[in-house]
């Protein structure tokens, strides 16, 4: 990157390190900023340093919130005695798009994968356990139909049976191999509506 001046070199060499984005798009992303007007360009700056200083993870569910506990675990609303178990905190989105979810929800932070050298204990199943209790009536495992999402699913399934708590799984209306994020909100309706005990 010798070719562009030291602070847009440096913002190329940042915005490639993204998810999906080449230094192409990194290129084009850079100069689109350069020819931004001088507030806008600090509005965006601000927004990508307020969410690393504003945001933290719920000291209950691990959801991202600016507020501890979530706005999820703190409306009364919700039913505390049903859980949904997801894998990233954007599954959240997609799980609340469908309107027919009404309970708490649990984040692992990802998934089992041995071959990843992701095992259990680098999620967070054991923060799932503890905050079980009597008056949970069932915990639905929504990790993504792939390998890995599976794998999870049964891992927690076998923990969870000899509690005596309802566990169910997403039914498979959703693509295996698929992520979440990415189902529309009929597809993630049919899934909830057709879940199975495991």
């Amino acid at each position: 990157m010798r070719y562009y001046a030291q602070p847009l070199s440096q913002l190329i060499g940042q915005l490639s390190k993204l998810p999906g984005v080449g230094p192409k798009t990194a290129q084009r992303l850079a100069f689109h900023i350069l020819e931004m007007d001088q507030d806008e360009a600090k509005v965006l700056a601000k927004s990508i340093s307020e969410i690393k200083e504003k945001l933290s993870y719920c000291s209950i569910c691990n959801n991202l919130t600016q507020n501890d506990p979530c706005y999820i675990c703190s409306d009364d609303r919700r039913d505390k005695n049903l859980i949904c178990v997801i894998e990233e905190v954007k599954d959240i989105i997609a799980m609340e798009k469908t309107g027919e979810y009404k309970g708490l929800y649990h984040v692992l932070h990802g998934a089992i994968s041995p071959i990843d050298g992701v095992g259990p204990e680098d999620i967070k199943i054991k923060e799932l356990l503890s905050r079980l209790d009597d008056e949970t009536s069932e915990v639905i495992l929504a990790t993504d139909p792939n390998v890995e999402g599976e794998a999870t699913a049964m891992y927690i399934s076998k923990l969870l049976k000899p509690l005596g708590i309802k566990v169910t799984r997403i039914a498979h209306g959703l693509p295996v191999g698929g992520d979440l994020e990415y189902a529309d909100e009929v597809t993630l309706s049919k899934a909830l509506e057709g879940r199975r005990e495991i």
